[in-house]
């Protein structure tokens, strides 16, 4: 993929289908270091042991609709073509965890891409659960919780456009605010 937030667009989507109700995405950065972590990690029907030997084989994947599933494996080889690390575990009823780091420093190293519409596109066509947005840079952060937004809004539904585009415009200016006020 060309940038990281589609692959976070689909690992989540795999949480939604797994009927998590609450799905947190967390981007975390370090620039002394020169990691990037990305995490997914949600509270869906998680996965036998058996499923999750499987999950890094392209060819094997849940989903009636094709016989492939490149989403977990793409994102483990671009982490890793980095010099960075992929993690992912799961345990049935509980849910899953994805982790990968990424060496920024690396040429192999994608962009992160535009995180602002891939959260505010998933809040939006899933209002039946909770999202957790977190993004950090060298110890400072923002958060966007639709738990809160819910609960300011009164009501009004996440995927009113208006509602969708102040997501996308928090998670942008907030995100500009980490790199001091440089777009990224």
């Amino acid at each position: 993929m060309r940038e990281l937030s589609l692959n976070v667009l689909d690992i989540a989507q795999n949480s939604i289908t797994a009927g998590a109700a609450l799905i947190r995405i967390e981007v975390l950065e370090n620039t002394v270091a020169h990691t990037l972590t990305i995490g997914i990690y949600d509270d869906g029907c998680g996965m036998t042991e058996e499923q999750l030997e499987s999950v890094l084989d392209p060819f094997f994947t849940t989903r009636t609709t094709r016989k492939v599933g490149m989403g977990i494996p793409l994102f483990k080889m671009a982490a890793e073509q980095t010099g960075g690390s992929f993690t992912i575990s799961s345990k049935v009823g509980i849910g899953t965890n994805v982790q990968a780091v990424f060496k920024t420093d690396s040429v192999d190293f994608t962009p992160v891409g535009d995180m602002a519409s891939t959260v505010a596109t998933l809040i939006s066509m899933n209002t039946d659960r909770e999202f957790l947005y977190r993004r950090v840079l060298d110890g400072k952060d923002f958060v966007l919780d639709t738990a809160e937004i819910r609960e300011i809004l009164g009501g009004v539904p996440l995927s009113e456009p208006a509602v969708v585009q102040w997501m996308r415009a928090f998670i942008n200016e907030n995100t500009e605010a980490l790199y001091g006020g440089v777009s990224q």
